[in-house]
């Protein structure tokens, strides 16, 4: 068995200088800047959310050891705007940071509110934090941001749980989002390729931005039921509705599995020409890149 690539060079990884609205986007705006792996700055109108904070040097339960970033985190905790609300997917350490959870509720305390799949309000509740909804698959909670309602509802994805000695005791999810003026995203946190994103597109597309995982996909007979790589992850576009634009994550930040950094990108772009999709749908910002549709 070949060794897997080393890293890249630095200064390889594309960096880009993030341009987030402040304090909030244009009524029917989408504005989305890429902090790093799942974590994404969502700004739907007057409505910011983020996903799977991770703002540490680490991906590990402990800070001396595991995954080291590559490149660090294109705003830190304190240069984000107002946040409403978290979306949470799953407990790997990688989307679920405990020291960036602290310094969020230092910022925002219960003001902040964690919408989490089911078996995580103890979890927070241990750190001080109160301000958690937990929703099933195809549940639906509303929040009140300040261009009127939004509704966020969690999906099925193909992935599992651990945290400790915890497998799989917690559930994990992506979401659906839609905004005060009616713009939809789906943000995918982690999942294998599965024939749940038919019904995901046939209940709540057409999207009009999608945030798909494109990476930690090899050695491809362990990962690929948690994990899509970049074919799938076209092919899973394509069930959710094949329109809107397409934003790749879940690369270029932390090394967790055996393919080169910077192949996710390359692959997606292939497997998007051999798939007839509109070029200009097919968003792979670096990371602080912003992707912003509709004004």
């Amino acid at each position: 068995m070949d060794p897997p690539p080393p890293d890249p060079p630095p200064g390889h990884i594309p960096i880009e200088t993030p341009d987030p609205a402040r304090p909030l986007a244009l009524p029917g705006e989408i504005r989305v800047t890429w902090i790093g792996h799942a974590t994404f700055l969502i700004q739907l109108g007057r409505l910011n959310l983020l996903t799977d904070p991770v703002f540490s040097d680490r991906v590990s339960p402990v800070s001396w050891a595991g995954p080291r970033r590559l490149v660090p985190p294109a705003l830190s905790v304190d240069e984000l705007p107002s946040i409403h609300a978290v979306l949470l997917s799953h407990s790997h350490y990688d989307h679920l940071d405990r020291p960036s959870v602290i310094r969020l509720h230092r910022r925002f305390g219960d003001e902040l509110e964690w919408i989490t799949p089911l078996g995580y309000q103890d979890w927070f509740r241990e750190l001080g934090v109160e301000a958690v909804r937990e929703l099933d698959w195809w549940e639906r909670g509303e929040l009140d941001g300040t261009g009127g309602p939004a509704g966020i509802t969690a999906c099925p994805a193909q992935h599992w749980c651990r945290r400790g000695f915890r497998t799989n005791q917690r559930l994990w999810a992506a979401y659906g989002v839609e905004g005060p003026a009616g713009q939809r995203v789906f943000f995918g946190g982690d999942s294998g390729y599965f024939p749940g994103y038919r019904e995901i597109g046939e209940r709540m597309g057409p999207f009009d931005l999608l945030l798909l995982p494109i990476g930690a996909y090899e050695p491809r007979w362990f990962m690929k039921t948690s994990h899509m790589n970049p074919e799938d992850a076209v092919q899973a576009y394509r069930d959710l509705g094949g329109r809107g634009v397409f934003v790749g994550t879940h690369w270029g930040t932390f090394r967790l599995t055996d393919e080169h950094p910077l192949e996710p990108p390359r692959r997606t772009r292939r497997a998007w020409r051999s798939a007839g999709l509109p070029p200009g749908d097919l968003r792979l910002p670096g990371i602080g890149g912003t992707v912003a549709v509709g004004r």
